[in-house]
Order: C-alpha cells, then structure tokens, then sequence
C-alpha cells in the first residue's frame, strides 16, 4: 500500500469525514490488501480494514479511483482473499458484525476497459439503514484523494439512470462513467421504502453512489432488510478511457460510448409484442365519435388537447394529422376527421402577423392568447412541413406563409430563445426556467429542422444558412442543451442531415451532443417501486429537463425524430449511437402501451387531475407515468398524444402485397426486396449483439401459410412462439433475412 505524507499540500477543498477518514486508514497503512487483478493497463487491488473494504484502480503515475464494497460502522470488517471464479470474475467475502457481503468483480477490456461491482448484503439481525456514504473517490498523487483534480460533466437527475461522467485531470486518469444498475437494487427500494432520487452524484472529491435511506426525524424509520436474505445493495458499472475529451463534442461521443458498453453489460428487461394496429383503430373511433374529443368552431372540426377540456391548439391539431395522415397512407384508406381537421388550420393563421396562432381566435380571458413557448411556434410549423412535402399543397401553403414570422422570432432572439414571448410585438414574458436558469435551450435545433424542410421544399439556401446559424449557436452547452426531450430529439435529426448536406463532419459531431443530452436524462432501469410494478418504464426519458414524470407526446415524438436520425445515417455513425437509438425506440413500443388507461390498473390512476378527467373507455393516453410509482394520469389524459397509435402502426407493421400476412419488427426495416413472387429480403441496421423482434401475422381469419426465414449466411431461424395466428422470432437486430412462404 502507498504511504504518504499526512500533511494536507494538495489542496483545501471542503470534505466529509468518510473522506479523510479513507485517507488516514491508507496513509497509516491499517488497509491490508487481499488480492489484486489488472484491466488491461489499470492495476485493481482490493484492501481491507477498519469498518470498510475497498477496489482501488490505478493507472501507473497516473492516480486511480477508489470504489468502497462494504462499510460496516462502529464494527470491523474481515476480509477473505479475492478468488478468481472464471473468465475475467472474481469472488470476494466480507464479514462484520452487520452480517455477510459477497462481492463479485467483474473486468472485460475487450473494447472500452469495464469493472463490475456487485455486492450483495445478507443482514444477520433485520437492519435499518440510517445512513450510508457515497462510495467513489478519484485519487491523486501518492492515493490522495485531496491530490485529485477533475471535473463532473454529468450526474444523474431525480430518478433518471445512476450515472456519472466525470475526468480526472491531475494526474491524467482519463474520463470514467460510472453506472448504477438500479434495476437490481428494486429489492432494496422496496424493502427499504426508498426511492434512488439523484441518488448518484456528489461534490468532488465524494462521488458515486449515495444509498436511498428513510428521512430521519423523532420517529425513527422501521423498514429494515430483511434478515438472512441475500440484497443486492450496489451494481456498479465502471467504464474507463485513458483520456480526456479536448472539446463538447469529444466528451458527447465518448459519453454515448461508455455509455453503450455500460449498457451492453446489463441485463435487458422482457419487451412485448402489443397490436398497435388495433389500437389505432380504436383511436380513430374514438377521435371521430366521442364528444369528449373534438369541438366545433365555424363549421369546423378541432380536438380538445385533453378529455373533454382545454381550448383548441395549433399543435394539438398539427400533431394528431400529421400523424393520422402517416396512418392513413399506410393503410391506404382516408379518413373524413382528416380533412375536417386539415380544413380548419386555416382559422389558426393571423394575416397580419404572417404565422400560425396557438388559439383560436374565441379563446377566452382564462388564457393569454398572446404568450407562446419558444418551442410551440416551430412544432406545428414542422408538422405542416411534413404534410406539405407528402404532398399536400394547402400545408406547402400554409407553412411557406408561416415560416418567415420564424426567421423573425430567432434573429430577435439571436439563436437563443427565452421560455415564454410575446408574439405580438416578441418582448420575453418569461427569459428562463427556476430549474436551470436557461432558456429553452434546444429550440434551435428544431428550428434548424423546420429550416431544412424549407430547404428541401423550395431549394432556397437561405433556409440553409439558419439552421446552421441555429445549431452554431447551441454549440457550448454541453450537457445542459436538453429543454425537453422530443425537442432535443429534433436538433440531433438536424444536426445529422445539415451533415449529409453539407458533408461537414461537425455537424455529425454535434448530433452526439444532442444525444448525449437526451440520454442524460433517459430512464435505463426498470422501476417496480410502488405503482411503477404494473408498467414499463426501461429506457423511457423525463419530458423534461427537471420533470419528475415521462410523458406519452415527448416518448412517440422523439420516436419519429429518431427514425429520420437513423435513416439519413450511415457507416460513419457511432455504432454505440446506433444500438442506443435502436434500443430506445424498441422499447417505446412497449413502454408506450402502458400509457393508456385501459392498460393500467384502476387503483394506479390518478384522482386528483390537472387538465380534464380521466375516461378509461376512451382509448387517449395519459400525459404521465411515473418512474416512483406515483399515480398515473395526474396531468390529464392527452388527446394530443393519441398520435402514439398511429406512429406506431404505420412505421413497425408492413404489407407485404399478395401475402396472405402483414409483418411486424420493433426495429425499422432499412431496405426490402421482393426477391420472389413468395420471398422477401429485409435489412436491419439496429445495434450489435442486440435482438429485434420479428413477427408473422395472419390477415383476417386465414390460416398462416408455412413460413421459413433464414439468415443472410442461410441458417434457419425458428419461431419462439406461435399463437393466435401470429408466429414471433428473435433476430439480430443489425442483419439481413430472407422470408419466404408457401402459396
């Protein structure tokens, strides 16, 4: 072990007493080692003694971390030696007075150099947890934690994934994400009655894991783990690189990178197969007959935003007929709600202002019919976008008549907009948000795609040059550019088709930046604290920057943002950008089910509800799902987000023309091939290693025919199961089949 001096010539930063404590119990030489492992260049020594055990990781001449595996206060640890199992696993067995740890040591350095760390505490008495510390110290010269200087880029929010990013600079470690599976400490949550909000973090030098505890106050907490039964208390990741980022754009890919080797060590929670054909058509249904849905305004047709509640809205209307007309096309089959909802955008244009309205004009003085969002001037600008170039010339229209009051409103705002304006005369209501102290910090990037839609209608430049003014002026934020997730989603779409425009490499650059913002508050375990247990919530993302819920709108919008991102990529994407995208999308259309309150159990529904009530008959999905459990719906049910269905249905189910069949693939298929008058080839392009899932279904009440699909390289792949007319199989999710079938 290294002995150094005691005296504090490092620096004077404020530290807890488990810090110094650490240092004392090195530097007096009372941690005993028992055993060592390396990764790669990193050496791993595990030390004992005193009320604690602990892995300390050092890069030669270049400090280390140390990362505590068990604390026993006011008792003494004993300590076995650390056994290699098998492979790169080694197993360790701690002993206090508070029961048995058994840790297990995981390394892999096959690409980015990874350390797992699972302890498990088995309780000799039942055990209440008071307090226990955070369990990561970066490490200077000499060990001294007090030696080392670094920087936090990241840390978890609320009850977002267990993660920090950080670098230590002096002495050049390099950048470290460290990633708490708090999958595997639900049994801890619920026995404990905890939940892990930003349980992650810290103040340098203390960093890691903070353990959720019970409030202390004058009646002390009763919720103890159990006695003799085996917890998992701690499941940490640990990625390292050898280097620092030198610009935002760097430290952005390397977080998606670690990020993705962090995530392809866990293990994937089950993702269903649900009908999401059948649940747009009860959307339609109800869309078209329920006077809970739509109000009349002159003649026309407009959707409520919530039940029954809440005044008709631009992007309310925008956003259900964007994606009614994606169905529609689809299915090959209109709709009368369609056109009676295209025919009233009209009512929404002010003439004199030159843009779109967010009321209508008969909205009463309950609302501010003047005050917008940053972002509720671009989304229905971009939605009349996609219905212009599907096409349809009233939206062309409409949109080039609209998208000048845009310009306007982003050279005003130089590129930088406030949270709520004016959109009279553009004087700031409110410049920014109590959480952050910022704007609406990702506008520009959905501005930027508003931008090159206009481009690649008209073909005038002038449409190009903003949205690269918009995505030059995002540039700095680092991991503070997230506002709200859907809108982050579009600047990083953005950012990837300026750079097939443009070939400037930048660009692709930023997008990783986009997304690593978007992933930072991304939901990478499943929850099943309190009413959580009856949905899915595995990689769901908060709408919001500092939002406590996930919400139904931001979950399909930012789905339809990522299929453009993936379709205009190619080789020279980041593969772990790739695989992550995919996976998030593949799990949106099982997450996204339980939004609906047909789906969920009466009793987990919320009573107290903001916007409108609650219609479990209605097929609209509720605005809020919490990751804590609380009770869903609190927000409203959301019309505007009954668009989910019809996203859904149109992109992951296909025709496939003559067969007696429609497919499904909760990946999206990049290229197809009639190869035959019975065969078709498909291409995926999902993450490495990762699965998708592939479905043959039956038309009607015919009988499948028999099936084969066969890999590229010719093995056959069987189904996993078959049941009521549709056949499932898993496939890797970044290959090429061929699917063939009888007459």
């Amino acid at each position: 072990m290294s002995q150094a001096s005691h005296d504090l010539t490092c620096g004077t930063t404020a530290v807890s007493p488990y810090v110094m404590g650490f240092r004392d119990a090195l530097f007096s030489g009372r941690l005993k080692p028992h055993g060592s492992l390396t990764l790669s260049d990193l050496e791993i020594e595990v030390a004992a003694g005193g009320d604690a055990a602990w892995a300390i990781v050092r890069r030669h001449g270049k400090g280390g971390l140390a990362i505590r595996l068990a604390y026993a206060p006011g008792s003494h640890v004993t300590c076995s030696r650390l056994k290699k199992v098998r492979g790169g696993r080694y197993n360790l067995e701690i002993s206090s007075a508070l029961g048995r740890h058994h840790v297990e040591l995981r390394a892999d350095g096959h690409d980015l150099h990874r350390l797992r760390i699972t302890v498990q505490l088995t309780s000799a008495v039942p055990l209440l947890i008071p307090f226990l510390p955070r369990d990561l110290l970066p490490l200077g010269i000499n060990d001294d934690p007090l030696c080392a200087n670094g920087q936090v880029e990241a840390a978890q929010r609320g009850l977002n994934s267990g993660l920090l990013y950080f670098h230590l600079d002096e002495p050049g470690f390099g950048s470290v994400l460290y990633f708490q599976n708090l999958t595997a400490l639900n049994p801890y949550f619920v026995a404990t009655h905890t939940k892990p909000d930003g349980a992650v973090g810290g103040v340098w030098p203390e960093l890691g894991y903070l353990p959720p505890s019970p409030p202390q106050s004058g009646t002390p907490p009763t919720h103890a783990l159990p006695e003799g039964q085996p917890i998992t208390i701690s499941d940490a990741i640990l990625i390292f690189r050898d280097e620092g980022a030198a610009d935002e754009q760097q430290s952005a890919r390397h977080f998606i990178q670690m990020l993705g080797s962090a995530y392809t060590a866990l293990e994937l929670p089950q993702h269903h197969y649900h009908d999401w054909i059948w649940r747009a058509e009860r959307t339609l249904s109800d869309l078209e007959k329920s006077p809970k849905a739509t109000v009349t305004y002159r003649g026309h047709t407009y959707a409520h935003p919530y039940t029954g509640s809440e005044y008709p809205d631009s992007m309310v209307q925008l956003s259900l007929l964007a994606c009614l007309r994606d169905y529609t096309d689809w299915r090959g089959k209109g709709t009368r709600l369609e056109d009676d909802f295209a025919k009233g955008l009209e009512r929404f244009f002010d003439k004199k202002l030159g843009t779109l309205r967010r009321y209508l004009p008969n909205v009463r003085d309950d609302k501010d019919p003047d005050a917008v969002d940053s972002w509720y001037l671009y989304h229905p600008q971009m939605n009349l976008a996609r219905l212009a170039l599907k096409g349809n010339e009233h939206g062309r229209d409409l949109f080039l008549r609209c998208v000048d009051f845009g310009i306007k409103a982003a050279r005003k705002f130089k590129y930088k907009w406030p949270i709520q304006y004016r959109i009279t005369d553009l004087s700031v209501i409110t410049p920014t948000a109590p959480a952050d102290g910022r704007g609406q910090t990702d506008v520009g990037g959905l501005y930027a795609w508003v931008m090159l839609q206009a481009y690649e209608l008209t073909r005038a430049e002038r449409f190009l040059h903003e949205a690269q003014a918009a995505i030059e002026a995002a540039m700095g934020m680092r991991f503070n550019l997230n506002y709200q997730a859907n809108i982050t989603a579009w600047g990083a779409a953005a950012c990837l088709r300026l750079w097939r425009i443009t070939n400037d490499h930048r660009y692709l650059d930023q997008s990783y930046v986009y997304l690593a913002s978007f992933f930072h508050n991304s939901v990478i375990w499943e929850s099943e604290i309190g009413g959580a247990a009856a949905y899915r919530n595995f990689l769901g993302v908060t709408c919001l920057q500092d939002a406590p819920y996930m919400a139904i709108y931001e979950c399909f919008d930012s789905f339809i943002a990522f299929e453009c991102y993936l379709r205009d990529s190619g080789p020279e994407l980041e593969p772990a950008a790739r695989m992550l995208l995919s996976e998030y999308c593949k799990y949106a259309l099982d997450r996204a089910w339980f939004f609906y309150p047909d789906a969920l159990p009466e009793g987990g529904l919320a009573t107290d509800i903001r916007n409108g009530h609650i219609d479990r008959k209605l097929s609209f999905p509720l605005e809020d799902l919490y990751v804590d459990g609380q009770p869903a719906g609190q927000v409203g049910q959301e019309i505007y987000g009954a668009g989910a269905a019809f996203a859904f249905a149109a992109r992951m189910f296909h025709t496939v023309e003559g067969a007696p069949f429609q497919l499904f693939c909760d990946h999206f298929i990049m290229a197809s091939e009639r190869t035959g008058e019975t065969s078709i080839s498909i291409s995926l392009s999902g993450g490495e290693n990762c699965l998708a899932h592939f479905s043959v279904i039956r038309k009607g009440k015919a009988q499948l025919p028999a099936i084969r699909l066969v890999t590229a390289g010719g093995d056959v792949v069987r189904p996993y199961k078959f049941e009521g007319g549709r056949k499932d199989y898993r496939v890797l999710a970044n290959t090429r089949v061929i699917l063939s079938w009888d007459r």
